[in-house]
């Protein structure tokens, strides 16, 4: 894979895009949302007035805890809610898929990551908008030097990792309105020297039960507007006993809970309108029962 086929999107995002819904349909706590966005735009507006030395600002936020609880969707839709406090009431998003990086051939992950980070992206960006950039999964690129595995090339680890901050160094000294936005899964795999040239290191945590309910709630609704049976359901006093009995759940399996519920009978595929409680107690039950399931294996598997 050629290097500038790792920028899978990049795109203008103006004030009152698209994107606006998808920041509003990811339900975590509103200081995480707040906290993200302030730090942004404190990076885009102030780091500009101040040289890097003063302000030892990277431009860097780090997303991170567990799958499925919309960090990646945050990020996406982070630009669109900056657009309206910066000049031109437009924000570029870029979005690197930091795995095509990553190479078997000695040496090369070093030279990709260079030539993507320190050369290609700032290209991208020349014209001086205020840019997001979005890393997703970045363990794949900053991997922490000191647990690297000894199955793959540990010089290749560092070499690659030592490429990851060479180039936020020099973007956050020379392009100061470049923002780079990372997720993570797995904080413990990534480099130290990269978080720590985080400006904010941001927990996304598991949904809790009111926020299952608002889940699971928002996505009955939608489907309402074409089965409006499901609009009591929705709005039900039982929902909340579900959401009770769901905590453990991401925020992406409490959405897919539904459509696990859905399945159950072939009535309710046929006409989801029918959907009950009971189904979806059913489904919720089912799902902490796979999840449950899965965390004993992870657990016997790294005893």
């Amino acid at each position: 894979m050629k290097v500038q086929e790792c920028v899978v999107v990049n795109e203008v995002v103006h004030e009152n895009s698209v994107e606006m819904a998808l920041w509003d349909a990811i339900v975590v706590p509103g200081e995480v949302k707040e906290r993200l966005r302030n730090q942004a735009l404190l990076s885009l507006l102030q780091r500009p007035q101040l040289s890097f030395v003063a302000s030892a600002l990277h431009g860097l936020c780090t997303l991170y805890g567990p799958p499925g609880t919309g960090k990646t969707s945050l990020a996406r839709g982070l630009p669109a809610q900056l657009t309206r406090y910066v000049a031109g009431r437009a924000v570029r998003r870029i979005e690197v898929n930091p795995h095509g990086l990553m190479s078997a051939e000695h040496g090369q992950s070093q030279q990709r990551v260079s030539e993507l980070l320190d050369e290609h992206v700032p290209a991208l960006a020349a014209d001086g908008m205020p840019t997001v950039v979005v890393l997703d999964e970045v363990e794949s690129m900053a991997v922490a030097r000191s647990a690297a595995s000894l199955a793959a090339n540990p010089a290749d680890v560092h070499r690659a990792t030592d490429a990851v901050l060479t180039a936020l160094d020099h973007n956050a000294d020379q392009h100061p309105h470049l923002l780079f936005v990372a997720t993570s899964n797995f904080t413990s795999a990534l480099d130290e020297a990269f978080l720590s040239r985080s400006d904010a290191a941001i927990l996304v945590p598991l949904p809790d039960r009111v926020a299952l309910r608002t889940i699971i709630a928002s996505t009955l609704l939608a489907l309402s507007e074409r089965y409006p049976g499901l609009r009591d359901l929705a709005r039900s006093a039982g929902l909340g006993r579900i959401a009770e009995q769901a905590e453990g759940l991401d925020g992406r399996r409490a959405r897919k809970v539904v459509f696990e519920a859905l399945a159950r009978r072939l009535d309710t595929v046929l006409d989801p309108g029918r959907l009950t409680e009971h189904d979806l107690a059913a489904a919720v039950a089912n799902a902490i029962d796979q999840s449950t399931a899965s965390v004993k294996e992870d657990t016997d598997v790294a005893a």
